[in-house]
């Protein structure tokens, strides 16, 4: 006796009591260990985390959310025997797979962060250390008329800093001068004194963020953007320290003062420099997030721009 193969019925193909598109559906929170591979050296391995979606028209129920997580595991399962050198065309590369198996979806976005390891020298010791940044990629996929997809895709960082405040040092180097005059130390030395040794400021943890939105045939070196990043606060902070060191950062981040919106416009300013290729039509948001330490509130700056916008702006 034979027996009959049971069917079951898709409940998510069925139409929804009240018909309305939604905008993205999906799983949020998916962890993979994806190996980014490089030239000459150990591949990277990083524990990365995934948020996929597709958008859902008004005529289904829900979406086949298990088709997500295949999608990823398919392309990471390829990336095994294939060399995978961006973090944002993998995530091109699962966008794409998503539209293939949700043949009803018009848009995929893909989502990745993970933790990124690189390798510093403190600045007086010259202990190898190693510092954490937070790396992320987008991937965004969409059909257009007459079948085609178009592919988007992103990169950016999230670097810690320190900035020192200038306004509240200007008032201390003020303070400094006054006290100086009145125990009777003549102009020059005091402007000498005062040019050799920075005066006391409040300082902040800075967070600098940069992405860049690119089409899925251009490259964003992902180490240029961390080391903008750096260079665009005050100092940069490191994990281990010796006094010596201690001393250095303190002193480099004094003598470059910066408000929030410095560091904004000096990120700006070295990614016109430093990416010269790209074409005008790459979307950069530039973030800083300054965490003040006499204020409960944090301060913080933004442009969203165009590199065309960029380059004319910081041109002038």
């Amino acid at each position: 006796m034979e027996l009959s193969t049971v069917i079951l019925p898709d409940i998510q193909a069925n139409k929804p009591k009240i018909p309305m598109n939604l905008t993205r559906v999906g799983v949020t929170n998916v962890k993979k260990l994806v190996a980014v591979k490089r030239k000459d050296k150990r591949p990277v391995m990083l524990i990365s985390t995934f948020d996929i979606f597709v958008d859902l028209p008004s005529d289904r129920k829900g979406a086949n959310l298990s088709r997500n997580f295949e999608a990823v595991d398919e392309v990471l399962e390829k990336a095994v025997n294939m060399p995978v050198y961006e973090i944002e065309q993998l995530c091109s590369d699962v966008a794409l797979n998503l539209l293939v198996r949700h043949e009803y979806a018009t848009r995929a976005e893909v989502h990745l962060k993970s933790e990124y390891v690189i390798k510093r020298e403190s600045p007086a010791t010259k202990m190898e250390c190693q510092e954490v940044v937070e790396i992320f990629a987008e991937a965004k996929a969409g059909r257009e008329e007459g079948g085609n997809i178009n592919v988007t895709k992103l990169i950016g960082a999230e670097v810690v800093g320190m900035t020192a405040c200038p306004c509240a040092q200007e008032i201390m180097t003020d303070n400094a001068r006054k006290q100086l005059e009145e125990i009777g130390v003549e102009n020059r030395k005091i402007a000498e004194f005062l040019h050799r040794v920075p005066m006391a400021t409040h300082n902040q943890r800075g967070r600098g963020i940069i992405s860049i939105e690119v089409a899925s045939d251009d490259f964003i070196f992902l180490e240029k953007v961390i080391s903008i990043i750096e260079r665009s606060m005050s100092s940069s902070v490191f994990e281990l320290l010796k006094r010596s060191d201690e001393a250095m950062v303190v002193q480099t981040a004094h003598k470059n003062p910066k408000f929030v919106e410095d560091c904004v416009r000096t990120m700006a300013h070295n990614v016109v420099k430093e990416f010269k290729d790209l074409p005008d039509d790459a979307i950069v948001t530039i973030k800083q997030i300054n965490e003040e330490s006499i204020h409960r509130h944090n301060a913080f700056a933004e442009r969203v721009a165009t590199m065309g916008e960029l380059r004319k702006e910081i041109s002038n």
